[in-house]
């Protein structure tokens, strides 16, 4: 029960925060699918600055957002991610030392349930809700064990501070 009331209040909690930024968690360089959407999002939400980690190379994330007419002094671009873990662990300082308590978070609709439940230990540790925003991509789900060990991961680093990453810094 004391799970329940726990994650009630969190949802409740989360549909009551408004975004202060936009994360997304960079995709597939061939097809820039996240950075079309958000760039089409950020349009909607013009006072929102846009944290892009991981994902297409520089100069074609800016093109998609300047064709879209949003300002580069919007955009954060980190390129120190490996992974859907450190995706989150690089920028929660960055969002926690701003003042940002409430983000909307961009992926693949496939790969939404993951980055939920990394999204919900990472960021929530630091007291930042989150609305996810899925982007349409027609595939299925990834294999909940992805969800499972990178959860794990995510643990490990609220209690460690290491992703578990031999590439990115923990």
């Amino acid at each position: 029960m004391p799970l329940f009331v726990w994650w009630a209040y969190k949802e409740v909690k989360t549909q009551f925060a408004t975004p202060q930024a936009v994360i997304v968690l960079g995709g597939s360089t061939k097809y820039l699918e996240r950075e079309k959407f958000t760039a089409k999002f950020a349009r909607q939400h013009p006072k929102l600055p846009i944290w892009i980690t991981g994902g297409s190379p520089k100069q074609y994330t800016e093109q998609v957002f300047k064709k879209a007419g949003i300002s580069p002094k919007r955009l954060y671009l980190d390129y120190e991610a490996v992974d859907t873990v450190t995706n989150f662990t690089t920028l929660v300082d960055d969002l926690e030392s701003r003042g940002i308590k409430s983000v909307y978070l961009i992926t693949s609709d496939f790969h939404m349930r993951r980055a939920r439940v990394i999204g919900d230990i990472v960021l929530g540790s630091r007291g930042i809700y989150f609305q996810p925003v899925s982007v349409p991509s027609g595939k299925s789900p990834e294999p909940i064990q992805k969800m499972v060990r990178d959860g794990a991961r995510a643990l490990v680093w609220v209690a460690t501070g290491f992703t578990g990453s031999k590439k990115a810094k923990s």
